[in-house]
């Protein structure tokens, strides 16, 4: 691996570029705070006229030859939407001072949100919170079954050739060069699951039943608790999906917790309560195909991410370990 640029460097080079981009922006005298510097670069703006999330957006974020400006545009284009049409607790798009949902310094895409307020309850999940989340699920998936977008939807679409083929690029490095990337038994195991959910997927189709627009990343750290309400926050991976893969990614990071039968029921029994379930049967394959997205977007961001790097063979080891056991 080539030597990288210090995370300090990174960030300070990203910080500039962010400043650059709140010129487009009717946001009186605003002061930036770094949050967080991965899939994204984010910093929080603090004005007079109050709180916002600003997204400094990776290059080919969304597949190689994909407008990065038109797929964040269709993120917004949705956010606007559940906020016209649902009582959904998401944040607002902001447009640009020229009415654009995005705009571009330094040759990077950047936007900006309306921030939100709420507590993560990543690290102390009860029950109540995974039955709350699946309430959520359900009421977004509900909107996306009858939502016309009002122009052409430019979003990832998650199926099997994005999973397991060549369609994304993690960190600049395509999707077919990160599984080169991969320790021998990791790369065993996902050829395994590549296997398997090729058949799974054809099964599912693409009908309305199985299919549709998803947030794809809806784990407890992008849901914000306040009170009775559920602030979702980062819709950056939404695109089409399987409803069952909404349903694996808040599982899959919580499924060696000891409550997690606990967990589970009350995620599905939220979702039930809204909305009718999808056949369950294939969720256990939805939560490998989750190792499998994660393990392959963590290899490639190690090669960009001095952060990421420094994590790696841990990572693998931890993915290796936890699909012995799923598998």
């Amino acid at each position: 691996m080539a030597e990288l640029e210090s995370k300090r460097a990174q960030v300070a080079r990203i910080r500039r570029t962010a400043v650059c981009a709140l010129a487009e922006y009717v946001i009186d005298e605003p002061r930036l705070t770094f949050i967080a510097h991965g899939e994204n670069t984010t910093f929080r703006v603090d004005s007079p006229d109050g709180r916002y999330l600003l997204r400094v957006h990776r290059p080919n974020r969304h597949g190689p030859g994909v407008d990065s400006r038109q797929a964040v545009g269709s993120e917004f284009d949705w956010l606007a939407a559940l906020q016209t049409d649902t009582d959904l607790q998401v944040p607002a798009p902001i447009r640009t001072r020229t009415g654009d949902w995005t705009t571009t310094a330094d040759d990077l895409v950047c936007s900006v949100l309306g921030w939100q307020d709420g507590r993560m309850q990543a690290n102390h999940p009860r029950p109540v919170h995974f039955h709350r989340l699946g309430a959520v699920l359900a009421q977004l998936h509900n909107h996306t079954a009858t939502w016309t977008p009002p122009t052409k939807l430019v979003r990832m679409r998650w199926d099997w050739e994005t999973f397991f083929g060549n369609t994304m690029e993690y960190g600049g490095v395509s999707a077919a060069d990160c599984w080169d990337l991969l320790p021998a038994p990791v790369r065993a195991q996902f050829d395994e699951i590549a296997r398997r959910m090729r058949t799974v997927m054809a099964d599912l189709g693409t009908t309305s039943d199985a299919f549709g627009l998803i947030h794809a990343d809806l784990h407890l750290e992008n849901a914000l608790f306040a009170a009775e309400a559920v602030h979702v926050i980062d819709f950056d991976d939404c695109g089409l999906g399987y409803w069952l893969y909404d349903l694996a990614v808040p599982l899959w990071d919580n499924r060696y917790r000891d409550n997690y039968p606990d967990l589970r029921a009350a995620l599905l029994k939220g979702y039930g309560e809204v909305r009718e379930l999808p056949d369950l049967t294939h969720l256990d394959d939805f939560i490998a195909t989750r190792d499998v997205a994660f393990g392959l977007w963590f290899a490639g961001m190690a090669q960009v991410n001095p952060a990421f790097a420094a994590d790696l063979d841990k990572t693998m080891d931890y993915i290796r370990r936890s699909l012995d056991q799923l598998l």
